[in-house]
């Protein structure tokens, strides 16, 4: 990994893994070169080597840029002191959320068949991320009188950052029954919060 004073190369360094992200998005991560990505940005392949050292290098940055992304915006609910202001967003967040690569079945194939040590890496953090924002979110709620008084926060935000995290691994699985992974987050998130809610939290969420 290369370090850089914090100067325009960090900036230049963003626009590529900004532009290449976009790229892959839209074409998936096999299909689109080093060359492909430098003819995007006008740049030549001899300037993208100074920023990173390969396109493995730049997968793995690409996918550290993702976790931030989810990662500021779980920051961002935990903002809300009120737990079912917290539970409306996060439903909205969840539906609205397009620039998580785990949503992006082609994404996905590429990562496991292509780059599954970088994939590995990026599945671990964020099952450590959700686990770790779920427990939050449960304490809260528990503290307000909606999450069940009786419920093992540590088990069940490791349960269900588990779940989320093997089914998104293994979408195959899913799109064979006929599904694809927007109807598998919104049943799983449906599940999970009729299952961790008090009576009084039901009475709100439904």
């Amino acid at each position: 990994m290369r370090f850089f004073a914090k100067d325009m190369s960090e900036d230049q360094k963003c626009h590529i893994i900004k532009t290449a992200g976009e790229m892959f998005f839209r074409l998936g991560i096999r299909s689109v070169s080093i060359d492909d990505i430098c003819r995007e940005l006008g740049m030549s392949k001899k300037t993208f080597y100074v920023y990173f050292e390969s396109k493995d290098e730049l997968v793995a940055e690409l996918l550290h840029a993702n976790l931030m992304h989810i990662s500021a915006k779980m920051e961002e609910l935990e903002k809300l002191h009120d737990f079912r202001q917290l539970v409306t967003k996060f439903l909205k967040h969840q539906e609205a959320e397009k620039n998580d690569v785990r949503r992006v079945p082609q994404l996905v194939y590429d990562l496991k068949k292509y780059y599954p040590r970088q994939f590995a890496d990026f599945q671990q953090e964020c099952f450590l991320k959700q686990k770790e924002y779920i427990s939050r979110y449960l304490e809260q709620g528990k503290a307000e009188g909606y999450v069940r008084a009786n419920l093992n926060i540590e088990l069940t935000a490791t349960l269900f950052a588990k779940i989320h995290s093997d089914a998104i691994r293994d979408f195959e699985v899913i799109e064979a029954g006929g599904y694809n992974m927007h109807q598998l987050g919104h049943t799983a998130m449906d599940v999970f919060v009729r299952g961790v809610l008090s009576e009084e939290g039901l009475k709100l969420y439904q």
